[in-house]
């Protein structure tokens, strides 16, 4: 069935059935099913003006949709995984009907099918590190004025801040090692800007594990001992979040020629 009014159709998620909740999706739009290869996949219709691909791009160099659109769309993602297990969309995954819907769940069954059974009792976690502040120290003032004083001081400033971040860094390789081995999956994200975080100090580690649910809590107190045992180090778990990290990106093959910007996904409300 082809969208109404030529407007584009918006994946959420695919699990192997129907999930047993009810939640609206963007724009409070209708969420449905569609059905394939044993699989289910939740689309709604796309927020209200993009009818086309040169609708969805406009959008998407809109600092303020995106971000308003994704935390939409990781609520959507959310209520579903809480039922079952999926395999979320990342933002901005959208076909033109539910034709090509269909054909991508036949197309990567066994790609999805593998996924979902990878997630399943498990979670996705995330683990952000930040350079732990302190303050830097003052040399003694030395003959020469006020002015070589100033430029001694600032020189031992920046100096302490990048030994503080580089030992910083090394303590986040040491703290992702250790919990990559507590997880099924670990996956290193880039670290955020500031700009980003609102965090005073820089991002040394953005992680992501996907952890047994037996063992979430465990989990979380392997974060708490190693945020004690690395001091320059603050550690700050995030989640529980759908398995944004774990699973196949889903969207049209590079190659086809109705391709739509936003077939290829940006990861919405995760830990990266």
């Amino acid at each position: 069935m082809a969208v109404s009014e030529g407007g584009l159709l918006w994946l959420y998620a695919v699990a192997r059935d129907s999930v047993p909740v009810e939640v609206t999706g963007i724009g409070d739009a209708p969420v449905r099913a569609v059905h394939a290869a044993g699989l289910c996949a939740f689309v709604s219709t796309a927020p209200a003006g993009l009818s086309d691909a040169g609708a969805l791009q406009a959008r998407l160099e809109d600092a303020e949709w995106v971000a308003r659109t994704a935390v939409e769309h990781h609520r959507v993602v959310a209520a579903l995984a809480s039922a079952a297990p999926v395999v979320p969309a990342g933002l901005a995954t959208v076909c033109r009907d539910e034709a090509r819907i269909t054909a991508t769940l036949v197309r990567h069954a066994a790609g999805l099918t593998g996924a979902l059974d990878r997630v399943t009792g498990r979670t996705e976690w995330g683990v952000k590190g930040y350079v732990r502040g302190g303050p830097a120290p003052v040399p003694e003032t030395r003959a020469g004025g006020a002015g070589t004083a100033y430029l001694e001081r600032r020189r031992a400033e920046l100096s302490a801040r990048d030994r503080r971040h580089d030992e910083a860094a090394r303590d986040a390789d040491a703290a992702h090692a250790e919990l990559a081995r507590r997880a099924d999956g670990a996956h290193r994200h880039a670290p955020q800007d500031r700009r980003l975080t609102g965090e005073p100090e820089a991002m040394v580690l953005n992680g992501a594990y996907l952890v047994p649910d037996e063992r979430a809590a465990a989990f979380a107190a392997a974060v708490d001992a190693l945020a004690a045992r690395y001091p320059t180090i603050t550690l700050r778990l995030t989640g529980p979040w759908p398995p944004y990290s774990f699973v196949p990106a889903l969207g049209a093959e590079p190659s086809d020629p109705d391709r739509v910007p936003g077939d290829a996904p940006v990861h919405a409300g995760g830990p990266a």
